[in-house]
């Protein structure tokens, strides 16, 4: 695979805020061009961010591959970087894409950590990273807590649909749920992506398949038929397309992850969130330490420094994402736990079903296209 042409390069992170275009195919979402700029860093002004004691590593270089946008990443790696005088370059791409290189890369590995990618994504490919057990694992909420070794959880989000409010004003559509989806007004004017390569769209495709199978996914694949001919042949090359589709209103819905959407709603793009009616399935983030990371103890210091308290009390307010430690509370920015349907399910089954469902889906796409 020539990863010249669809993954950028570990650079900088200060030649990574000053290129956009460096993240096109990162699987986050880019901020809309309203959103003001920002100081990278004084979003953490008044944090404690110091890492605790531990191995020097300041001038060491750590690089991290993650799936995470600029915008994102920007302002944790700024106080990583002052927090403990490590210098951080960063590649920015797809979970399929950087776990690609991971493979390609192991014999040599030239990352230290994989920053994102679902627990779905990673687990099949365990041997690419290393056990650590963070510091804070102590204080991580028991459905988060690390017992695969590798894979320390991050975030957590749900998946829900970015609908663009003026086109649904013109056409009088209501969507609260998969199942509007297959109204014979949005045909063709859904927003998707490949689930054989983007973690956000398998991930919907799990959602789907419990929540329309009523909690037996095998029962939710004459929905997934119907819901493909909707969709009538149009595949976006990645997550963000899927994002800027809405946005630009090429597409009334598109099927997305909790946090992308509300950087358009706060800038007053014409956008707005559906969280799923039939239910949702919650999803992690994780970071891990590569396998044969050149600088492990950096690597480490990384996961513990974004796994804190400090890093983990701004994830919604400044992130709109769901922080993993059970000392920190709600910040009243995102629905409560208790406001959604959420659907319960083993992430074992699910892995052990996953290249069967991408099969099969890839066979009813084949089929109707």
């Amino acid at each position: 695979m020539n990863f010249g042409k669809r993954i950028a390069k570990s650079v900088s992170f200060a030649g990574m805020l000053a290129g956009v275009t460096l993240f096109a195919s990162a699987c986050g979402n880019t901020p809309p061009a309203t959103t003001p700029e920002y100081t990278p860093g004084s979003e953490f002004h008044g944090y404690q961010t110091q890492v605790e004691s531990g191995p020097d590593i300041s001038g060491t270089t750590l690089v991290i591959y993650t799936t995470f946008n600029a915008h994102f990443v920007g302002p944790i790696i700024t106080a990583f970087e002052e927090a403990t005088g490590a210098i951080v370059d960063v590649a920015l791409a797809g979970t399929g894409e950087l776990l690609a290189r991971l493979e390609e890369e192991s014999d040599d590995p030239q990352a230290d950590v994989l920053w994102g990618g679902a627990m779905f994504s990673v687990a099949p490919v365990k041997h690419l990273f290393e056990d650590y057990i963070s510091a804070n694992e102590p204080y991580m909420l028991d459905v988060h807590r690390n017992v695969e070794g590798p894979f320390t959880r991050f975030n957590t989000s749900g998946r829900l649909m970015m609908v663009n409010t003026d086109i649904l004003a013109e056409t009088g559509i209501t969507i609260t749920g998969y199942a509007d989806l297959l109204l014979p007004e949005l045909r063709g004017r859904i927003a998707i992506t490949d689930p054989v390569e983007s973690g956000s769209s398998f991930n919907h495709l799990v959602n789907q398949l419990f929540a329309m199978g009523y909690g037996n996914p095998h029962d939710g694949w004459g929905y997934m038929r119907a819901f493909v001919e909707n969709v009538h042949g149009i595949m976006l090359p990645d997550s963000n397309a899927v994002i800027r589709g809405v946005v630009d209103g090429d597409f009334v819905v598109g099927l997305t992850f909790e946090e992308a959407p509300w950087p358009y709603i706060q800038s007053g793009a014409p956008v707005d969130v559906v969280y799923i009616s039939e239910g949702i399935v919650a999803t992690s983030s994780v970071v891990s330490v590569v396998a044969g990371a050149p600088n492990r103890d950096a690597a480490r210091a990384f996961i513990d420094f974004v796994t804190g308290y400090d890093i983990q009390s701004i994830m919604e307010t400044e992130l709109f994402r769901r922080p993993v430690r059970a000392d920190v509370p709600s910040q009243g920015i995102l629905p409560g736990n208790e406001e959604l349907v959420w659907i319960p399910y083993d992430v074992e089954y699910v892995l052990e079903n996953r290249d069967a469902w991408l099969d099969k889906f890839e066979e009813i796409w084949m089929e109707l296209n």
